[in-house]
């Protein structure tokens, strides 16, 4: 950056930066989970099993890229135009991801995050790259 940049020039372009790390973030997740399901299928000859693996390390890339532009929108908002139109809208988008994480995480894990608490952290199931046995948990 040069002399002449302003607080507000550099936090847009930080804000900038992560919207830009959030797609190459996405792009190369969506690359890598297609590489992983697609390994599962090879090995496992089970179209079902690499579904499963493909939505389960998506939905991991998914949660990442959406923390990555809140992370975005909160530089925005709080550095360069603090409007209270602003953090409104910030506010909504933090809703949005919350409903989407906790979303995501039930169809992953096949469990809402309070009962796999309850049952301890070997709850984490059905793991998608292994058919649900009854020998694996509840």
């Amino acid at each position: 950056m040069h002399a002449g940049t302003t607080f507000v020039e550099a936090m847009e372009r930080v804000a900038q930066g992560f919207e830009v790390l959030a797609v190459v973030l996405l792009v190369v997740g969506l690359v890598a989970s297609l590489v992983v399901a697609g390994t599962v299928w090879v090995r496992a000859r089970s179209g079902h099993r690499a579904y499963r693996t493909l939505r389960a390390s998506f939905g991991g890339t998914l949660l990442l890229g959406v923390e990555v532009l809140v992370a975005a929108d909160l530089v925005r908002t709080i550095a360069v135009a603090p409007t209270l139109e602003n953090v409104a809208v910030l506010g909504l988008v933090v809703v949005i991801r919350t409903f989407l994480s906790f979303s995501l995480e039930i169809e992953i894990d096949g469990i809402p995050p309070w009962r796999r608490a309850l049952l301890g952290t070997a709850a984490r199931w059905p793991r998608p790259d292994r058919p649900r046995d009854d020998a694996d948990g509840p």
